[in-house]
Formats: C-alpha cells, sequence, structure tokens
C-alpha cells in the first residue's frame, strides 16, 4: 500500500472516529488528557510569533494559546476534515479567526510552505496526538524540519503509567484502544535521538507519576 492510501485510510479513519465524538471531545476529554495547559504555559511566544499545532483537533489548545499569546499567529494542522469543522467553528466564535489559518494535511508529511505560505515557526506543538499517528516518528521530524532557528517543539502525550498500579495502566490502555490510541514506549528515545542528531537541547518531564509525558525540543539558533 502507498504512502498516499495509507494517509487517506487513516483520514478516513479519523473522520470515522470523530464524526460525533467531536461534539463532545472537550467535555470529556479534560478529564484525562492530562498535561496539556502545561505545556501552553511553557511555549513562552515570542511577541509577533507563530505557533503550528500539530493534530489541532477541536482547536481547543489553540484557543486556549491564542488567548495567552495575543501577539502570536497561529496554524493548525489535522488529518480529519470533521474535527477541522469544529475547530473553525470554535475559533470563530472566539473571534479569534484572524489570526488562525487552518488546514489539512498529514503530520508526518506536510509542506507547510504550500498549506500557510510560511516554511517556519517559532513554535509547534503535539498535544496528544503522537499516540494515534501511524508513523508517528516521521512527525517528529518533520515538525523539527519546520522549525525557525532558536525554535521549539512542545510535546505532551501518554506516558507509560510507569508510576501508576499495573490495574491502572492494564485500564487505561485497553480504553485508549477502542479509540485507536497507542501511548508510545519509545516517545522520550526518539525525541532525545532527534535532538541529538539536530543538535538540540532537549528537557523531558513524567507528569502525574508517569501517566503524562512533557517534552521540549529547543533548535539552536543558526551560525553563519
Amino acid at each position: 500500500m502507498s504512502t498516499t492510501e495509507l494517509q487517506a485510510n487513516h483520514a478516513e479513519l479519523m473522520d470515522g472516529v470523530y464524526r460525533w465524538q467531536r461534539h463532545i471531545y472537550d467535555l470529556t476529554r479534560k478529564y484525562y488528557l492530562l498535561g496539556r495547559d502545561q505545556m501552553i504555559s511553557g511555549l513562552d511566544v515570542p511577541a509577533g510569533g507563530t505557533v503550528l499545532e500539530l493534530g489541532c483537533g477541536t482547536g481547543r489548545n489553540i484557543i486556549l494559546a491564542a488567548r495567552r499569546y495575543p501577539d502570536a499567529r497561529f496554524f493548525g494542522l489535522d488529518i480529519s476534515a470533521e474535527m477541522l469543522e469544529t475547530a473553525g467553528t470554535a475559533i470563530a466564535r472566539d473571534g479569534i479567526s484572524a489570526r488562525v489559518m487552518l488546514a489539512r494535511g498529514d503530520a508526518t508529511d506536510f509542506d507547510a510552505g504550500a498549506l500557510y505560505g510560511i516554511e517556519r515557526f517559532d513554535r509547534i506543538f503535539v498535544s496528544y496526538s503522537l499516540s494515534m499517528i501511524p508513523g508517528w516518528e516521521k512527525t517528529v521530524s518533520a515538525a523539527l524540519a519546520a522549525l525557525a532557528p532558536s525554535g521549539s517543539l512542545h510535546v505532551v502525550d501518554f506516558g507509560q503509567q510507569e508510576g501508576l498500579p499495573g490495574w491502572f495502566r492494564t485500564l487505561l490502555r485497553g480504553w485508549l484502544k477502542k479509540f485507536h490510541v497507542a501511548p508510545r514506549e519509545s516517545l522520550r528515545e526518539v525525541l532525545e535521538s532527534e535532538s541529538r542528531r539536530t543538535g538540540a537541547s532537549f528537557r523531558f518531564r513524567t507528569l502525574y507519576r508517569g501517566y503524562a509525558w512533557l517534552a521540549v525540543v529547543g533548535r539552536p539558533v543558526s551560525t553563519p
């Protein structure tokens, strides 16, 4: 199966999953998508900066980030047309459409210039999306390639629940599987490896006894 066919299949799957869920997504996910607000508060977007969210979903994170950083411009990418419809409505309702541009695309292989007319971003963040994306490692590489000099990539996602009881981990994994979600055991390793490859800095935190992992990869300032 070709890459294009895989992308089309994943897009169809996500549209099917979220065709109805999108209407209650934010109400239900706030109870177990932990660490998102810590990630947003740590973006530290420069004045007039550009911010891209990969897997923007309902637009919840972009809206909160846009409120916190009123001088920045925001861009959202998602493979699900259903989610983008919900995000566009929410963003318009919040009165920030002039500062937010959404596009449909695959986070593992996207052309920012063609989609947004901008090649590099000061901040890129991925919130609980890598655990849903086939070939998620390519998303990390693509995000780092789209960072401006001195920019940073921020990731929050499910950890391995290493400090929590085994029964909790078993129940959580079973529940997440119903939504095609799989916590990435090698997430830290991949982010660290990509940081070394690109000469970037790397910071990593475990949250809530390993329930969630929060990481920041900082691209160095380019040298002449």
